[in-house]
């Protein structure tokens, strides 16, 4: 029988006391009973540490621990058992050395880990007997204000305990299935705490980059629950926040129903696992919230595929860490001896699919290239529209060539190149493409596999850079846009700089200054000094164009 914990420097009798333990029995009914409370106060008075064990509603001890004189390291109890309202089927009790209450980490643990109940035994000082007890256990908050969600109750004197946990424990599972049902959730993949750390230097983009974390979130389909910002002197290496105000966070987690937490920086493989067996709760990154925001809006198989590569790609160095269980052997051939382990089995095969991929996107990336040569021939000249997220690209898209492309008021809403022929006032024929929107820190996997979309606009003989100008970020945004089209090598390329979503602001154009143009790409009527400055532009690369034919808006 296993004693968990710090089990260092105990006697062999320690031990055997401890062992003998799991024979104990505690009903629902009961706090404790004074057999187990007599072996644990025993085993605690002689080693001066907390001792504690964790029983099931039947009774039985499941698990004996030994801490140090202040806590309890409780091991890993696995997944939470399945239904709203359900509570873990488990209670601590265990020993505190001093009279003092429930400490932060029993509420943490008593919260995070959803038991029924925490019980401390204090220990009469310098004596072996059981002076008072304290208890607590979770309780359901529905409206989203600041009351913990737990209760505790003590000191109360040993001798006359009566509380009856079986009772509480209905009574707290009905309350907390109400309030689920209660709540709801608005959002299709439940709700979350946005979470940003960020050292001094980076204190003053904090409110900015959290406000962005909460729209990707929101196109996410995730209800955004609350928000945490710690600013440090650097970022914590192994839980990226300070223990301290992880915490704070599980606790606020439990408070407003919250199942995820989203960090609004990159996380290490390690540190989303430490972060994730603190917790217990879902852990997500900045990447790998835009990766699935990408998975959900891809619809060619293009983007498709460019999408599961990135996945592939963000998903392959994670492997280790996602299951201890992934590094048993599995047989060799025929079962014989030990071949790969589990964990290099998903390696290899994740490795696999990524060569697949690339083939699969190299072989796609000719056929962009065939259509880019027929344009080309054709003579037709291409103007690209480019910039960050949610600016309105589709939106303009749609106002100057009459098409209906999906336009959305979300971030990434666009992930597939699309182009599209109309017919100016001039009578000339030009091919407009969409792109897929920029965001300040892209993760670079994404990059490298959407890379290849901008393939379109190599030969663009001009770039419509669309901004939001109600967007207070804009200059930054700006900066980030323009810092991509130098990577993407489209520097050189012409380009207008369109100031979209003007029908927003309160302020005059002319507070944007003369370096763009403004439109509102919802009204149409906005659009002919944005037309005018196009046809200019496309004169001086194609001055010899020919304007014939009938006005059209299609697919090029």
């Amino acid at each position: 029988m296993e004693i968990y914990g710090d089990t260092s420097g105990l006697s062999p009798s320690e031990t055997k006391a401890l062992q003998r333990i799991y024979r104990r029995k505690v009903p629902l009914d009961r706090l404790t009973t004074p057999e187990l409370t007599r072996a644990l106060v025993g085993v605690s008075h002689a080693t001066g540490r907390q001792v504690g064990v964790l029983i099931d509603r039947r009774g039985a001890v499941h698990h004996v621990i030994v801490g140090d004189a202040s806590k309890l390291m409780l091991p890993d109890l696995g997944r939470m058992r399945a239904g709203a309202g359900r509570l873990r089927g488990q209670r601590l009790i265990h020993t505190h050395l001093r009279n003092e209450p429930l400490s932060r980490d029993d509420l943490v643990d008593l919260t995070r880990l959803h038991l029924d109940m925490v019980v401390a035994i204090c220990l009469a000082p310098g004596e072996e007997r059981a002076l008072c007890l304290y208890y607590g256990h979770n309780f359901p908050v529905v409206d989203d204000n600041n009351e913990p969600p737990f209760r505790t109750f003590g000191p109360i004197p040993y001798a006359k305990a009566r509380d009856n946990p079986a009772e509480i424990i209905a009574t707290l599972e009905q309350e907390f299935a109400r309030a689920a049902r209660v709540r709801g959730v608005a959002a299709k993949d439940g709700r979350a705490i946005l979470v940003h750390v960020c050292d001094k230097r980076s204190a003053g983009q904090a409110e900015d980059s959290l406000r962005e974390l909460e729209e990707l979130a929101r196109t996410a389909g995730v209800e955004v629950a609350d928000r945490v910002l710690q600013v440090r002197d650097r970022v914590d290496p192994r839980y990226a926040l300070g223990r301290g105000k992880l915490e704070d966070v599980v606790i606020r987690a439990m408070q407003l129903d919250a199942e995820t937490l989203i960090f609004d920086r990159d996380l290490r493989p390690a540190q989303a696992n430490n972060i994730a067996r603190m917790t217990d709760l879902k852990v997500v990154d900045r990447t790998q919230l835009i990766l699935d925001i990408f998975a959900q809006h891809a619809e060619s198989s293009d983007g498709k595929l460019q999408v599961e590569l990135a996945q592939m790609k963000y998903l392959l160095p994670r492997l280790g860490q996602r299951d201890d269980a992934l590094s048993r052997l599995t047989g060799g051939i025929g079962g014989r001896g030990p071949g790969e382990t589990k964990l290099e089995v998903g390696r290899r095969r994740a490795r696999e699919r990524i060569t697949r991929l690339q083939a699969q996107l190299k072989q796609l990336g000719k056929q962009r290239e065939q259509r880019r040569a027929r344009r080309k021939k054709s003579g037709t000249p291409t103007v690209a529209i480019v910039g960050y997220t949610n600016a309105g690209k589709s939106t303009l898209l749609n106002a100057l060539t009459g098409s209906d492309v999906i336009a959305e008021d979300k971030l990434f809403a666009t992930l597939d190149t699309r182009s599209r022929t109309t017919r100016l006032r001039s009578g000339r024929d030009v091919i407009i493409t969409d792109t897929v929107g920029f965001i300040r820190d892209l993760p670079k996997d994404l990059f490298a596999a959407f890379r290849a979309t901008f393939d379109e606009t190599q030969d663009a003989d001009l770039l419509l850079h669309v901004i939001d100008a109600s967007d207070p970020c804009r200059s930054e945004h700006v900066e980030t846009t323009e810092k991509l089209l130098v990577d993407l090598g489209l520097e050189r390329v012409p380009r207008i700089l369109v100031f979209n979503k003007c029908d927003k602001l309160d302020m005059p154009y002319a507070t944007l200054g003369d370096r763009g143009v403004p439109v509102s790409a919802l009204n149409r009527s906005t659009l002919g000094v944005l037309e005018e400055a196009i046809e200019s532009r496309l004169e001086v690369s194609h001055p010899m164009l020919q304007a014939d034919g009938p006005t059209s808006s299609r697919p090029a």
